[in-house]
């Protein structure tokens, strides 16, 4: 068998051509994906009756496989959609091939024999002092000096004792005594004095005799017992539980879409779904256990929360920061009358789809009332 043969190429391509020409088919068949997205999105308009052309309303079973035929080709288009993915960014990460290494530059020019002298370095530090010498031999005594100056004078002495007392002198006479003056007006009352001490209380009386008991009366007839009163509802009566065992693709949009839960459903009389299976509306006040769990085939920067009565509940909310596959939670809350939950998922930043685990718990709803 000879070797096969490809057909010349003009101008020949390099590496970074066959690159360019590789993203360009990617962006080619993203168009041609674009284009299909929007021929179902047509079918579906068309069949229920958006667009012109059809006779008559088509029949629930005929919108129903419609629709199960849009969902298999969006599936399809996702797993294409991640081969392109996968194939751009092969793409865009290829290593850059170095290119030959070109000839050996000529020898440069000698430097000189001998370089320039160094600066000089820095002074070392100064040595330790040396040992004391010994004391030398006392001098001669000096000729004395001339004399002082005279001091000054010293200070005057204190004065002396003072001298003896005069003798005293005579008594003079004794003068006239003068006029009475008039009476003086009372004096204010003086104030009161305090009050005295309280005097001791007296001696308690003698306890007088205990008189004789009364006679017992005699015990009256027993009242008629009153009705049994109705009995009051039973809280576990009122539960609900409802998954999606068939891996349904999701088209999770900006504002959060609702998964269906068809499968595997066990509803008391008071908690009935909605056509979609995505609608669940109690119809019994009270406090109540809600739980729920989703699993998806591929991890997901994508977040789950119940939406109760028409408002997301932040208690049940699942916001990750990282992409994952696996979402639970559980809560406690108290519903009033003929109130709808509703378990949704939603975007963490742009819309996109999620395909839930088919043939197990892709996703579950458990309701329970608890009084």
């Amino acid at each position: 068998m000879s070797m096969p043969t490809f057909p010349q190429i003009e101008p020949p391509l390099t590496r970074e051509g066959s690159l360019n020409e590789i993203i360009a088919s990617i962006a080619a068949e993203e168009l041609s994906l674009s284009h299909i997205l929007n021929a179902e999105g047509e079918k579906l308009q068309y069949v229920l009756g958006t667009l012109p052309g059809l006779g008559e309303a088509a029949a629930f079973d005929e919108v129903m496989r419609v629709n199960q035929s849009v969902q298999d080709t969006l599936s399809d288009i996702m797993e294409q959609q991640m081969l392109l993915a996968s194939k751009l960014s092969a793409a865009m990460n290829a290593p850059i091939l170095a290119g030959p290494t070109g000839p050996t530059g000529p020898t440069g020019a000698a430097g000189p024999a001998e370089g320039a002298a160094g600066p000089t370095g820095p002074t070392g530090p100064t040595g330790a002092d040396g040992p004391v010498g010994a004391e030398g031999a006392a001098g001669a005594a000096g000729a004395a000096g001339p004399a002082g100056l005279q001091g000054p004078a010293g200070a005057t002495g204190a004065d002396g004792a003072p001298g003896a007392a005069g003798a005293v002198g005579p008594t003079g006479a004794t003068g006239a005594t003068g006029a009475t003056g008039p009476t003086g007006a009372d004096g204010a009352a003086g104030a009161t004095g305090p009050t005295g001490p309280t005097g001791p209380d007296g001696a308690a009386g003698l306890a007088g005799a205990t008189g004789a008991a009364g006679a017992t009366g005699a015990t009256g007839a027993t009242g008629a017992t009153g009705a049994t009163g109705a009995s009051g509802p039973n809280p576990t009566s009122t539960a609900a539980f409802a998954a999606n065992t068939q891996g349904s693709t999701v088209l999770v949009a900006l504002g959060g879409s609702p998964i269906p839960l068809p499968n595997a459903q066990v509803l008391s009389p008071d908690i009935t779904a909605n056509a979609g299976n995505t609608v669940f509306t109690v119809a019994t006040a009270g406090t109540y256990q809600i739980s729920y769990h989703v699993n998806t085939t591929l991890s997901l920067l994508m977040g789950t929360r119940l939406v109760i009565n028409g408002v997301n509940n932040t208690a049940s909310t699942i916001a990750p920061v990282v992409s994952t596959s696996h979402f639970e939670n559980q809560i406690k809350v108290t519903l009033p009358a003929n109130s709808t939950v509703t378990l949704q998922l939603y975007p963490a930043a742009i819309a996109g789809t999620a395909i839930l685990v088919g043939g197990g718990a892709g996703a579950s709803l458990t309701i329970i009332r608890l009084s």
